[in-house]
């Protein structure tokens, strides 16, 4: 079994691009991807999209990339620039998720919360959005928005950005698969998923 741990965050545009193939990679019965979040815009990084001038020429190159589209309410929601990007909501929001789905969802979870930001336009600091993707994701609603203010959540949430930065990751998506070695990173965004198998196999040594 490949045991895979994916340092993700929400507001990652290249986490975005990343995630069909991951996706695919996740679907073999020997692939295992556990979902960390990171801390790309917490504490002094949490500003409004419109102070990250480098986003939308970034979200082109993804799209030429990777063929990833972005919805035009997201498009709209750039252009106004109001949203803060906050990274600790996020996290807290995927692990509310993942408190009621329960375990061997992660990908799915993340893919959810990705497709109401950068398709919907649908900020992943307000409740009303973990209500839309509860719905989507066929999971009781008001589980979900009890969680978002739970101390298990906010705990949850806090350990995976702590663990992300004891590890040292500093950029996202970062993918390490479990070796004889421990976590060894390998992979990239633009990679389809027959490349990034090879090197996750290539990453055992």
């Amino acid at each position: 079994m490949h045991l895979i741990t994916y340092f993700f965050d929400a507001y990652c545009g290249w986490c975005y691009a990343a995630s069909p193939a991951l996706r695919a990679l996740a679907e073999a019965d020997d692939v295992s991807i556990n979902v960390v979040h990171g801390a790309l815009f917490a504490g002094d990084r949490a500003a409004p999209i419109s102070e990250y001038a480098h986003i939308p020429a970034a979200n082109e190159r993804i799209a030429a990339l990777t063929g990833v589209q972005f919805g035009h309410p997201y498009e709209e929601l750039l252009a106004s620039g109001t949203l803060v990007l906050d990274s600790d909501d996020a996290a807290r929001g995927l692990a509310a998720l993942q408190e009621v789905a329960g375990p061997d969802r992660d990908l799915e979870l993340a893919a959810a919360m990705q497709s109401a930001f950068y398709v919907d336009g649908l900020s992943l600091s307000e409740v009303g959005t973990y209500q839309v993707l509860a719905e989507r994701l066929g999971l009781d609603a008001g589980s979900v928005v009890g969680a978002l203010s739970s101390a298990a959540a906010a705990e949850r949430a806090a350990q995976a950005q702590r663990y992300a930065r004891q590890l040292g990751v500093d950029h996202y998506p970062t993918l390490a698969v479990e070796t004889e070695r421990g976590l060894v990173a390998f992979g990239s965004p633009t990679l389809d998923v027959a490349a990034l198998r090879a090197e996750m196999e290539r990453a055992h040594g």
